[in-house]
């Protein structure tokens, strides 16, 4: 399924919170032990501070050992820019992307692939579970690249009608019938062929 083990990929500048930073982290890794989190930075003094912040937030949380499977799958990657970061990012499709940057306004039209993008130091994971109104059934696993958010649209049942006139399949059948033949499809080709016979055969 698009929505399976919780992910959460955060990309932090040298203007982040490491204890906000860990605290998400932590909130998405208590999930389960196959939920993955990342951190992507271009400082490495932030990533150093959320490592040492996440060694001591654990301790207090009553799902520790579910916490430490999780981030044993989990990175902490130092990259050369945000951009970079954002391009990586879009890559691996997060279920929820935290841009907590400073200029988080900048790169929103950079994100191409994510279920759910919070937006600052203050925009915590927790408050789209919860309280924010955004969609929680998300994709994971990359499906994000091809799924939104569970939405209303989804549970909209779809049903295509479409009706072709004589003109009108004269004016499309021969392109129908090279894409067939391209495909080795004979049988949908003569479908149009044969109508299309019948239809030359009238006009004569």
């Amino acid at each position: 399924m698009p929505a399976g083990p919780s992910e959460v990929l955060i990309i932090a500048d040298a203007n982040s919170n490491p204890a906000f930073v860990a605290a998400d982290l932590l909130s998405q890794a208590e999930h389960g032990a196959d939920s993955q989190v990342m951190l992507l930075s271009d400082n490495s003094t932030i990533i150093e501070q959320t490592l040492a912040e996440i060694q001591q937030q654990v301790l207090a949380l009553p799902r520790k050992e579910t916490v430490e499977a999780a981030l044993k799958s989990s990175k902490a990657i130092l990259l050369d820019s945000i951009e970079t970061c954002i391009d990586f990012s879009n890559a691996y499709a997060p279920e929820h992307l935290i841009l907590a940057v400073q200029n988080f306004a900048d790169f929103t039209q950079s994100i191409r692939n994510a279920g759910s993008v919070f937006l600052g130091n203050y925009s915590c994971e927790s408050a789209g579970d919860y309280a924010s109104g955004t969609n929680h059934t998300l994709p994971t696993n990359g499906f994000a690249r091809n799924y939104s958010g569970v939405s209303l649209d989804s549970f909209i049942k779809k049903i295509t009608f479409q009706e072709l006139t004589p003109e009108g399949l004269q004016t499309i059948g021969p392109a129908i019938e090279r894409m067939a033949e391209a495909e080795q499809l004979l049988g949908h080709k003569n479908a149009v062929s044969v109508r299309l016979s019948t239809l030359k055969s009238e006009e004569l």
